[in-house]
């Protein structure tokens, strides 16, 4: 979808009195939900027969999705995702993790891949030492920022 387009239907939401716009041309579909007061509507989309990803405003009669719980930290030097995608532990299934609790590391060794919009991304470590926790299983989701491995 056109980017000028999403910032009209955004511009759309926010001036007018409703809570919730959603809109699919063809393969991709758009739903744009008003925040609370004071924030910018939350936009999600989706593409082919991927389900568009909820974001729902507590308060309009719809159960909120919920939160995923942060992980415990443990002290140490914690990689975190550099992008959304989902997270694996092995270049393929059934091939060994690329690291496990308790293996020395060190710079630019292969912690994990993540993968986003059909690409693999090797994260390396940017700080050597020993892995202490895995913080996601794999095959899991991750968004921007979240710790993935803290290393020791």
């Amino acid at each position: 979808m056109d980017l000028r387009k999403l910032k009209t239907l955004i511009e759309l939401v926010e001036s007018s009195g409703i809570a919730e716009l959603e809109i699919s041309e063809g393969e991709e579909r758009v739903r744009i939900t008003r925040s609370l007061a004071g924030q910018a509507p939350a936009v999600t989309a989706a593409q082919g027969t991927l389900p568009a990803a909820t974001s729902l405003v507590p308060g309009n009669g719809i159960p909120a999705a919920p939160a995923a719980p942060a992980p415990p930290v443990d002290e140490g030097h914690v990689v975190k995702s550099p992008m959304v995608g989902t997270f694996y532990r092995s270049a393929s299934p059934g091939a060994k993790p690329f690291v496990e609790v308790g293996d020395a590391i060190q710079i630019g060794d292969a912690l994990c891949i993540i993968e986003a919009m059909k690409l693999m991304n090797e994260i390396e470590a940017d700080q050597a030492g020993t892995v202490k926790a895995i913080l996601i299983e794999n095959g899991q989701p991750v968004e921007y920022g979240q710790p993935l491995i803290v290393i020791g």
